[in-house]
Parts: C-alpha cells; structure tokens; sequence
C-alpha cells in the first residue's frame, strides 16, 4: 500500500504559522546585559639611558597561569575562588593583551634597536618570554574596592646560543576607586602601567650587565 503525504488545509496551517512565529519572537527576545569590551593603554615612556644600543628583541608569545588564559575580566574571592565579570571583557585573551602592551613600552622606552611581536618574520638578537602570574582584581582582604594585581615573570634570553641572560617578576599593584568596572578597569591600567615600566627597566639592565 503507497503511503500518502499528510495535506494540511491552509485555513488550519495559518494559525500554526502564528504560533511557531510568536514563539521564535520569545526566543529572540533577551534581558541579559550586552557585554561591553575594555582596552589598557600602554604606560608613559621612560627613555633608556642611552637609546637603540642593545641590538634587537622579539617578544615571545606570553603563557599565562590557569584562569587567566581567557578575555574574561578575571577577579579573586575569599577561600580562594576565582570569578569573573558578568558582560564585560578585554579585546583579547590577557596573554595576547600584555604581548601587545609590552611591545608598545619597550619599544617606546627606545634600548632596542627594534621590538617585535611573536608574529614578526624577522629574527633577533634577544627573545623575551613572558609568563602572566596575576592579572586580576583581589577582594579577598574583604575590601569594597579590589585591589589589582600584575605580576610578570620574565626570561631574557640571547637567541642565537639559547642562553638565558636574567629572570625576573615584573609587578604592579592598585586599589580601584570603587567598585564599578570603570574604577577597576583604571586599577588594572595602573598596576599593568607599573608592571610594564618594571619589565623594561629591568631588562635595560640586565642586559648592559651583561
């Protein structure tokens, strides 16, 4: 027996048009916050001692610790919980945002005779690799405020013999004005600032130790 196809009369497909419209209609309706995206600018420059005489650096793509590997907006609790920022975010994952900012300090700093980005085709003398300890915002200590943690442990090392030259933390600290996004976001801006100009110090240093 040939199984015929199931007809719908128009005057009954009609209304279930309706229904399945006003249901899709419901589905695209949302309450949720729209997220907002955040951006850090690079600290003021402080000129090197004596400018583009220590070759050229090429700055690693930074790792980062559990956590902190995402865009998210990252924030530490009390008994050690780690949260986030509901509908707010950086431009990018933290490790691809501290690459760019340090390239942009140390280039502006002027020791090198040129900074480069992981992404960069040309070699260089010095590698730079950068692991991102902190970067969040801490209310364990139970303050209203947080206060903004960076810390960057470094290796700087010469390329062509793999040699490392010096490790170093590079750290900033802030405490937000308050507890709104804008005021912590002006925290980690400051903390990043101290931490990048920390970096860049340090690594003029050692290397004319060296």
């Amino acid at each position: 027996m040939k199984i015929l196809p199931l007809r719908v009369p128009a005057r009954r497909a009609l209304p279930l048009l309706g229904v399945l419209l006003s249901g899709c209609s419901g589905l695209l309706h949302s309450s949720a916050q729209p997220e907002q995206t955040y951006y850090l600018r690079a600290p003021a420059p402080t000129p090197a001692t004596a400018a583009g005489t220590l070759g050229s650096l090429r700055v690693e793509p930074p790792a980062a610790s559990p956590g902190l590997g995402s865009a998210r907006i990252m924030l530490v609790q009390a008994d050690h919980r780690m949260n986030f920022y509901a509908a707010s975010r950086w431009p990018g994952a933290a490790p691809q945002l501290i690459e760019a900012l340090s390239v942009e300090t140390l280039r502006a700093a002027g020791a090198f005779s040129s900074v480069q980005d992981s992404a960069s085709p040309f070699p260089a003398d010095y590698l730079l690799q950068i692991t991102v300890r902190r970067f969040d915002a801490d209310y364990s200590g139970g303050r209203a405020a947080p206060e903004v943690h960076v810390v960057l442990d470094c290796s700087l090392g010469r390329r062509a013999e793999g040699e490392v030259i010096a490790s170093f933390a590079a750290q900033g600290t802030a405490t937000a004005g308050g507890d709104r996004m804008r005021e912590v976001v002006a925290a980690f801006e400051q903390a990043t600032g101290a931490a990048l100009t920390s970096l860049s110090q340090q690594a003029d240093a050692a290397l004319r130790a060296h």
